[in-house]
């Protein structure tokens, strides 16, 4: 069972995401200002945020302000710009060209890149020399690439094209890429420049996934259904999620995605503040591959991308399982229209498994007295589709107060056709002829903690043994050493299993009834940070993939972890190492937590010819935020019982 909200309600709340209506007139009075051209393609529309205060004030029924910013890229110019609309007073407030860096991708682009391709003789003759005559079968990858040609202009708008071969219309052309050929497109002037680096037979072998292409599939799988006779616990009221005490808002981001608003935990009858907003910033995926097939790799797939108008219409019993609320999505168009992706967030329960038991095995009762309850947990989640990826975006709540963000990334690796036939440490085989380049998935979070309230700290604890000695006679004694971080250069931060390092946002204004001040901690999962070079392409773009943490004072203008809705093309520096390059103070202030996870790909013949999911991820959970276990009143589940289980006989 589903349901669905209205697709463009009008907006009840200041942080209520852009409706179509909204997006198109903003559109129409950008064009009625004469700022733009025939070539111009609006990119997207981003809402502007009332200021904090604004909407930590706003009560019901009350007037906001209304305003997108405009991002577009005028090929004519080649030029981007961002320009901002007054929705409330219907006016264009202010325009700009950018300084550095190019709008994001969009559909407009890849066309662009297709009509000059396609006729392009250099490239028709490259296929030729291999054989391949019937284009209706070759297919191109657009990727964007920051770095550009010699022969190219330096305002160039750079695609490069891969070349996959399809052996029918409808089959996994990624099984056949066409090695050595390589095409750069400026999309601003239609010029084309092809790169042969010589002949690499295609291989042959199909690489098939879909159910009627795989060969026979099991058939001892049972159906396995979730189902809520009396319907979901939670309570939906336009973008306002109510479930088991916890509240929240969300809306969808053309960079970020599904994005967290005013998060708070009722208890006592008051509504206790942990999170303002909650979002990914922006990721980048770094290729490590030295070969000149991969090398160049650096694919930042939030603000180059456009990560939300990637979004999946998901559909019941495939993505999403059990009773679901499905929320649309609404999205500019580049000629001032809208497309409503249908379906695109998913709100739903899950089981998971026991929240807490104890059996009582000192009790004069036999059989002893268990106590056990069932955890659940609320999931809000996207999926998007970003070329040959996908990648999952699930937010979860738990019973305990707990929050999980989870990534889950599946599709199909990137591939090359190796010459020799051969794999390397840096693009080991996944199949005959079918090399994969190793490389990382490195996701940016921003987080604006507002824990019982918008002054807040944030410490870094770390585990570590006691010094032998007559405190310790043992020698086995180990303690948790917490110290604030207390500027911006002090709050760069990474990882450290081996110390159980996590990093706590504390509210010391704010105590429990231990005297100590209430809190969240940021439990991170194992995560590399970026292995490319500082000073390479790939570091100096992805700055603020080198460290796991990192802690700013709150300004309503530092958003992007890089270059933001303008990163494309970008030669790095942006995002953070700009913001904390003052190294600011960051204690006992309205501070924004930023947390970068990540996984390292080295593929392996299991993740051909499509990947079954990998996850990161990490937790927030609540330290001293409560003064005892808060799932107690969570009662015992009815379907617990040995009449719901069978036994062996004597």
């Amino acid at each position: 069972m589903s349901t669905a909200q209205e697709t463009n309600p009008a907006p009840q709340h200041p942080l209520d995401p852009l409706s179509g209506e909204e997006l198109s007139r903003a559109a129409a009075i950008l064009s009625k200002s004469g700022k733009t051209s025939e070539e111009t393609a609006l990119v997207c529309g981003l809402p502007v945020e009332p200021p904090k205060a604004e909407v930590l004030a706003h009560t019901p029924g009350a007037p906001f302000e209304r305003a997108v910013r405009l991002i577009g890229h005028d090929r004519g110019m080649g030029r981007s710009f961002e320009a901002r609309v007054s929705l409330s007073s219907g006016s264009l407030e202010s325009f700009a060209w950018a300084e550095e860096g190019s709008a994001p991708t969009s559909a407009a682009d890849v066309i662009e890149l297709y009509k000059a391709v396609y006729p392009n003789s250099a490239w028709r003759e490259a296929l030729r020399k291999r054989g391949i005559e019937d284009l209706s079968l070759v297919h191109i990858e657009p990727w964007v690439t920051s770095l550009s040609h010699p022969e190219m202009p330096a305002n160039a708008r750079v695609f490069r094209g891969l070349t996959f071969l399809h052996a029918e219309p409808e089959d996994n052309y990624y099984a056949r890429p066409v090695e050595g050929l390589m095409v750069y497109c400026d999309i601003n002037t239609g010029q084309v420049i092809v790169e042969d680096r010589g002949v690499v037979p295609v291989p042959s072998e199909a690489g098939e996934y879909a159910a009627d292409k795989v060969g026979p599939l099991r058939t001892d799988l049972r159906p396995l259904e979730i189902t809520q006779p009396e319907g979901p616990s939670f309570e939906v009221e336009g973008q306002l999620i109510r479930w088991q005490k916890w509240q929240f808002r969300f809306s969808v981001h053309p960079i970020e995605g599904l994005v967290l608003h005013q998060v708070g935990y009722e208890e006592n009858g008051r509504l206790r503040p942990i999170l303002y907003r909650a979002s990914l910033s922006d990721m980048t995926v770094p290729y490590g591959d030295p070969s000149p097939s991969h090398s160049w790799k650096n694919a930042f797939d939030a603000s180059e991308a456009l990560l939300g108008h990637l979004g999946n219409s998901l559909k019941l019993g495939c993505d999403c399982l059990g009773e679901i609320h499905y929320f649309d999505a609404t999205v500019l168009n580049v000629d001032g229209s809208t497309r409503t992706i249908e379906n695109a967030v998913c709100l739903h329960e899950e089981d998971y498994g026991i929240l807490w038991k104890h059996t009582n095995a000192f009790s004069l009762q036999r059989p002893p007295p268990v106590e056990v309850r069932r955890s659940r947990r609320l999931v809000i989640s996207m999926i998007h589709t970003v070329g040959n990826y996908e990648y999952g975006f699930y937010w979860y709540f738990y019973l305990d107060g707990t929050i999980q963000m989870e990534v889950k990334l599946t599709g199909i690796v990137a591939v090359s056709a190796p010459a020799d036939g051969l794999g390397t440490d840096t693009a080991p085989l996944v199949a005959p002829s079918i090399a994969s380049p190793i490389h990382q998935h490195i996701f940016c979070f921003r987080l604006d903690f507002n824990v019982d309230g918008i002054e807040n700290t944030v410490q870094e604890v770390d585990v570590e043994p006691l010094p032998e000695g007559e405190a310790n006679p043992a020698g086995s004694g180990f303690r948790a050493v917490t110290r604030p971080l207390q500027t911006e250069a002090e709050a760069q931060r990474n990882i450290d299993p081996a110390r159980s390092r996590h990093w706590r946002v504390v509210n010391p204004d704010m105590k429990n009834r231990l005297g100590n001040p209430v809190g969240y901690k940021l439990l991170p999962q194992a995560s590399s940070t970026l292995l490319a070079g500082a000073d390479s392409n790939h570091g100096r773009r992805g700055g603020f993939a080198h460290h796991n943490l990192w802690v700013t004072p709150y300004s309503p203008d530092e958003m992007d972890a890089a270059g933001g809705p303008f990163n494309y093309g970008h030669r790095g520096g942006a995002g953070l190492p700009a913001y904390t390059a003052g190294n600011r103070p960051i204690e006992n202030t309205d501070l924004v937590v930023w947390h970068t996870v990540g996984m390292t790909h080295v593929p392996r013949p299991e993740d051909w010819p499509v990947m079954p999911v990998e996850y990161t991820g990490f937790s927030l959970l609540p330290v001293g935020f409560f003064d005892q276990n808060p799932a107690l009143d969570v009662p015992p589940s009815k379907t617990c019982g040995a009449a719901n289980s069978e036994s062996p006989a004597d």
